[in-house]
């Protein structure tokens, strides 16, 4: 039995459940932009839009990979467990992204919603076969493929080079960018816990709690709350994310 609450799938020729990815909010940002008019419609025949609930597993690390994903509202957290019952958090994802890449036969790492979250999920096979129609979905997947790797460089830089405030300010760069916060008075939020900035910054919650403090007191950022964070002094720190 499936652990998701799937709404149905788009029948062929009936507009009412296709319009649901033509009229997608992140669709011009998502995988499904290089496509257009009857290649959207074949697109929706195989997709599966699902709604999370807090902490819902989409897959665990092991599974076979047998779907992919694209985010349409929410956040996802990706993890691996390490053998003595650590938490390693590899990454953050955002409305519009795409997960569920796999080079081989089984998910290499464990994705789970942050906070409820909407998905919409391809089935690998059915997938692949619409790659032979669409060359410009193969390459926009490629591109895809390409900037996990490039994230997972970032990450080793962040978890090897650097101090716990310059990893607290790269992440807040980071996220503030992704969120279009770069500006004077720009507000982040922060849709996951301490714990979960902690077991990506490879830190623990006391020293994430400390960094967050230190970055207040130096006026480079506000804290109103647990999950927003105002950014007060940009020159501040785009000083602390530069790599030397």
């Amino acid at each position: 039995m499936s652990r998701f609450q799937v709404l149905p799938e788009a029948v062929p020729g009936n507009e009412a459940t296709l319009m649901p990815c033509a009229a997608c909010d992140v669709r011009d940002m998502a995988i499904c932009s290089v496509l257009q008019g009857r290649e959207v419609d074949r697109l929706a025949q195989i997709v599966s839009r699902i709604p999370l609930a807090d902490g819902q597993s989409i897959f665990q690390e092991g599974d076979e990979a047998d779907y992919v994903y694209n985010i349409l509202e929410g956040a996802v957290r990706l993890f691996k467990l390490l053998p003595d019952g650590r938490r390693q958090i590899t990454g953050f994802l955002y409305s519009s992204d795409f997960l569920g890449l796999a080079l081989k036969e089984n998910y290499a790492y464990s994705a789970e919603a942050v906070s409820g979250a909407v998905i919409c999920r391809f089935p690998h096979g059915k997938l692949e076969r619409l790659l032979d129609e669409f060359p410009r979905l193969e390459k926009r997947l490629l591109n895809e493929a390409s900037n996990e790797l490039i994230a997972a460089q970032d990450q080793m830089l962040l978890l090897g080079r650097k101090t716990a405030v310059e990893r607290l300010a790269t992440f807040l760069s980071a996220l503030a960018q992704r969120q279009d916060a770069l500006e004077s008075g720009g507000t982040v939020n922060l849709p996951m816990t301490r714990t979960d900035i902690a077991d990506y910054l490879g830190l623990t919650i006391e020293t994430v709690s400390r960094t967050f403090t230190k970055l207040r007191k130096s006026g480079v950022i506000e804290v109103p709350d647990a999950h927003t964070v105002t950014l007060m002094d940009l020159a501040a720190l785009r000083d602390l994310t530069e790599d030397e």
